[in-house]
């Protein structure tokens, strides 16, 4: 295979095929490569959170607003079913100690603009009446939302190709193309040389492997995390609800939660998310462990237990599956989203940790209007490569 193209991206999961599909929205030709099948990795083995409240307050949340905004947008442009359901999501106040963390919380939210409000009381269980009784509030999104991760990949890639775009699974980069001043040119993949003048790599936690080879130190490390699938089964609540600790496992923290030492060692805490098929999945999990992908079964009882807290009458409901998944994390918990400074030609997109799904559009749209030069839809410094070199060179 020899071919050429305006822009190659690497990487066939959420990311990539955003990427793809905004691109070949605008005319420019876009070849897709990726080792697997597409939908094959991270994007295969998570859940389908389209989320602003765990975001943090300020440029990230609105990141995250923005993204829905598009979202919302392709579910009407792309002709396919993402079983899209847009039911808002609630984070639960375990205690008054953490009511107090939560309620600073909410109305840093509001705000900022986000279309938030605060139950507590007897309206948390007019809410939510099958929470454990003593829980004492509820943080609300009105504008959260969930779908099929995978569908939504498999809807992102149709229209991609309708317009144009050239999808390779199964085909595994192994070079760049570049000329003699360094500008990249293209890639060696097994299947032949694709030339381009753009490439932009999402290929979520493979991304640093690949960026290695041209020079280029990206910061993403792989974060495990862990998902249990319920039977189907009348639903304990009819939203996306997850414990407010899950914050403290995402950003790290102890302060506000009392849980046993295994449940703060791998980062556990309460997700749970009904499913258009009348599933439901709990989570969730984190623990750095390299590229390992296999349960791990007291991570998985960890999260069960934790899941009872909050759902006492979920116990004789059997689970059918578990799985793990890889999440791209960065240090400042902000995804990558830029050209490569020292490699002309270049970008990353890369880095979303557990947010990928959620902020897919945003993504698909910057790179591409980075690409075809048009002003961006937000600021992008926040998301450039070099912040990182930048604070090196500060010594912080």
């Amino acid at each position: 295979m020899a071919s050429a193209a305006d822009v190659i991206v690497v990487g066939g999961g959420v990311i990539g095929s955003a990427i793809a599909y905004y691109l070949s929205q605008e005319g420019t030709k876009v070849a897709l490569v990726e080792r697997g099948d597409v939908a094959s990795g991270t994007s295969s083995a998570c859940d389908g959170n389209i989320l602003v409240i765990d975001k943090m307050p300020g440029y990230d949340s609105q990141l995250a607003l923005k993204s829905q905004e598009l979202l919302a947008e392709l579910v009407e442009s792309l002709d396919y079913d993402l079983e899209y359901a847009q039911r808002g999501s609630v984070l639960v106040v375990e205690d008054e100690k953490q009511a107090q963390v939560a309620r600073d919380w909410f109305t840093r939210q509001k705000d900022a603009g986000l279309p938030m409000r605060y139950l507590e009381g007897k309206e948390v269980f007019e809410d939510e009446p099958l929470l454990a009784h003593d829980m004492v509030g509820l943080v609300e999104c009105a504008s959260d939302a969930s779908l099929n991760p995978m569908a939504f990949v498999y809807g992102l890639i149709s229209g991609a190709r309708r317009a144009g775009a050239m999808i390779h699974p199964f085909t595994e980069v192994t070079g760049f193309l570049q000329d003699s001043t360094g500008v990249v040119r293209g890639v060696e993949t097994t299947h032949g040389t694709i030339s381009a003048d753009k490439v932009v790599l999402a290929a979520g936690v493979w991304t640093p492997g690949l960026a290695a080879t041209v020079g280029v130190n990206v910061p993403i490390k792989p974060r495990k995390g862990h998902i249990l699938v319920a039977e189907r089964s009348p639903h304990p609540a009819r939203r996306k609800v997850q414990e407010f600790g899950y914050l403290l496992a995402k950003f790290g923290g102890t302060e506000g939660r009392s849980v046993e030492p295994d449940m703060d060692r791998y980062g556990v805490a309460m997700v749970f998310e009904p499913t258009e098929h009348g599933n439901f999945l709990i989570g969730s999990s984190r623990e750095f462990v390299g590229f390992d992908q296999r349960c791990n079964h007291h991570v998985l009882e960890l999260m069960a237990r934790r899941a009872l807290r909050f759902f006492p009458t979920i116990r004789d409901i059997r689970v059918i599956r578990t799985y793990a998944g890889l999440r791209p994390y960065t240090p400042d918990h902000l995804p990558i989203v830029s050209p490569v400074p020292t490699v002309p030609g270049l970008y990353i997109a890369a880095g979303h940790e557990g947010d990928g799904i959620g902020l897919a559009p945003i993504t698909g749209r910057l790179i591409a209007q980075m690409i075809v030069g048009e002003p961006t839809a937000v600021a992008t410094e926040p998301l450039r490569i070099d912040r990182f070199v930048n604070k090196e060179h500060k010594g912080e």
